[in-house]
């Protein structure tokens, strides 16, 4: 059977697979640097032990995943030091915050319990195409319609 006559989902579904496999090789560099982005909001410093206990990982996966974030130039850090993000990293952080908070104000507009909500959020936000996402953005201006 020809591509053009096979069902449209058996089209789209190779391209569904590539984008949630490049989704998710960004996933851990977003969930990082967000997550320094907040350490530095909050104490004014971001180190590995703080990261893995936050994240529930050993120091040593730390430790490899700064290696690569330092590789890519999201992060900076010296031995011994706290870690510091980059332009390009703050930048990355920032954008994975504002996906979250879209997608969990539509979870919350939907009826989800808020820490339910913040939960499914963290999860959801690496995926969600900037389509989909302005349409969230879109809707939530509206407000939610009562039926």
């Amino acid at each position: 059977m020809t591509d053009s006559r096979r069902p449209a989902a058996s089209r789209t579904r190779p391209v569904a697979f590539r984008r949630i496999r490049a989704d998710h090789q960004t996933e851990l560099a977003e969930d990082y640097v967000e997550l320094i982005a907040d350490l530095l909001d909050e104490r004014g410093e971001a180190r590995g032990t703080d990261i893995a206990k936050r994240l529930g990982v050993s120091n040593a996966t730390v430790v490899k995943t700064l290696r690569r974030l330092q590789e890519n130039r999201l992060i900076h850090q010296e031995p011994y030091r706290s870690v510091f993000l980059t332009d390009v990293g703050r930048k990355m952080a920032n954008e994975g915050r504002r996906r979250h908070k879209i997608v969990e104000r539509l979870l919350v507009a939907l009826g989800v319990k808020p820490e339910i909500a913040r939960i499914d959020a963290e999860g959801l936000e690496h995926h969600v195409s900037a389509h989909t996402l302005d349409a969230m953005k879109r809707f939530l201006k509206q407000g939610v319609r009562k039926t």
